[in-house]
């Protein structure tokens, strides 16, 4: 395990900190999950994306990772998108629940360990409010509902970097969600409303629902324990949900909450904001139907530093798929590799390689020098491939290598078997190396193009021409 070298930039310093796990070897992280009321749009799948590259890049490095998503099947916009539609709200989160499981499939996201729902956590969630009603943390506002009193606790604003001095006393807001300068007193148990429906809950501290973010508080502690190594989320997420777990936990506790605060940027859509309205909003399927690939969604999603935003266009999707293209044409080419033995000189371009890739990687995941540095090794090896001097052995190593990448990356896969050739096929191919050993061009170009037609690409290589399927 190679870990002394990993820095992230941690939200709540506003710097690169050393990464140093609470228990040597482990890591254990936290990421707030899909709200499930409705189909989960490419803007939403940036931040998962980013926290399945942290999480691999953590088991590159040897950690053992315990990652807990939660599943947020109750909330303000959960009750009236199934009020909307006239059903109870479990068939609908349900739904979109399984919708969200199979986009993070396709895009080759790997599952978390843990997806508690929020329905399925009400005990915690009582017994966490009880904790701050017991300290004076918490007070009862007049429809029995219970709000945390920020002015109670002195840190309120360290995430977010606010100023609540001059916050009128008693303010208090009762919506999941709100901007920043509405810092008020916030829901921990809103009492029930007849809007809510039949969505409520009996408990002991009266009739109705949690608020929003009591919720991961909870299950975060629930299944990680009081303080824990890496929370993410998107930067919308910063204030004011994650400003008042970090209130609400540790005035609970008493303890430090969270040791590292990541936040991905925002992912603008031909350079504007994604929305309904604007006809810029898309699912992975609405991309899919354009017939754009998964992996090069997620490459193109995963190539950009996750704190910088990222200007998702349909072209950047098309290059994404060239660039895509590119590696699993290389990986292919290593496959059948069987030239003289480069030796030294390919020792250095891969340790070289590895060194540069690993290095960027530590530094606060800074993916797009990772990746020159890949694209370099490709570009060297390539070369040594053209001039077939990369032996079986060591095509082997460097494929080795490149799984072992794609391990954080996630955008190669394994190669495709390419199948067999129609006879008719075959007897072009071998027209074409005829017609060229005749430099007989005109000929070999024509065959070339009736290959292409049938979805055939024909490549010279020092080795002879060889065939694969052309991608679609």
């Amino acid at each position: 395990m190679t870990t002394e070298n990993i820095h992230f930039f941690n939200t709540m310093s506003r710097t690169k900190e050393k990464f140093v796990p609470i228990e040597t070897g482990f890591v254990k992280m936290y990421t707030c999950g899909p709200t499930v009321y409705d189909f989960s749009h490419i803007g939403n799948m940036r931040a998962f994306i980013f926290e399945d590259l942290l999480k691999r890049w953590l088991e590159y490095r040897g950690f053992k990772a315990t990652h807990v998503m939660n599943l947020t099947d109750v909330d303000d916009r959960t009750i009236k998108a199934a009020r909307t539609q006239g059903i109870p709200i479990q068939q609908h989160t349900e739904r979109f629940t399984q919708a969200f499981l199979e986009d993070i499939k396709t895009l080759s996201i790997e599952k978390a360990d843990i997806y508690p729902k929020a329905t399925e956590n009400i005990p915690e969630m009582v017994a966490l409010v009880k904790k701050l009603l017991d300290k004076g943390y918490a007070y009862r506002s007049e429809d029995g509902s219970v709000y945390f009193n920020i002015s109670k606790f002195p840190n309120y604003g360290q995430l977010a970097k606010i100023q609540v001095a001059e916050l009128k006393a008693g303010a208090r807001v009762k919506v999941d969600e709100y901007e920043k300068e509405q810092a008020s007193d916030f829901v921990l148990w809103k009492a029930w409303d007849p809007d809510d429906g039949d969505v409520f809950w009996e408990t002991e501290i009266g009739k109705g629902r949690p608020g929003w973010h009591i919720e991961c508080s909870a299950m975060s502690m629930k299944y990680l324990g009081e303080t824990f190594d890496i929370h993410c989320g998107g930067v919308d997420n910063l204030f004011p949900h994650h400003e008042n777990e970090i209130a609400q936990s540790e005035a609970a506790t008493g303890k430090k909450f969270v040791n590292y605060w990541l936040h991905n940027e925002h992912l603008l859509f031909e350079g504007k904001k994604m929305a309904k309205r604007l006809g810029n909003y898309y699912t992975v399927n609405d991309l899919i139907a354009k017939g754009h690939e998964p992996l090069a969604i997620r490459y193109l999603m995963l190539s950009t530093h996750y704190r910088q935003q990222v200007n998702f266009t349909l072209e950047g999707l098309d290059a994404a798929k060239k660039t895509l293209d590119r590696l699993t044409n290389f990986v292919d080419r290593l496959l059948e590799a069987n030239g003289k033995r480069s030796g030294d000189n390919l020792k250095q371009l891969i340790e070289k390689a590895q060194k540069g890739f690993e290095g960027a990687m530590d530094d606060d995941l800074n993916i797009s020098v990772a990746l020159a540095h890949l694209f370099d090794f490709v570009r060297d090896v390539n070369t040594l491939l053209d001039s077939n001097l990369v032996s079986k052995e060591e095509a082997k190593e460097i494929h080795d290598l490149m799984s072992r990448f794609d391990k954080a990356l996630g955008v190669i896969g394994e190669p495709k078997k390419e199948g067999k050739l129609t006879e008719e096929a075959e007897e072009l191919i071998r027209k074409r190396e005829e017609a060229r050993k005749a430099k007989d061009w005109k000929t070999a170009d024509e065959i070339r193009e009736r290959l292409k037609a049938k979805g055939i690409v024909i490549e010279d290589t020092a080795q002879g021409a060889k065939w694969k399927k052309e991608k679609q």
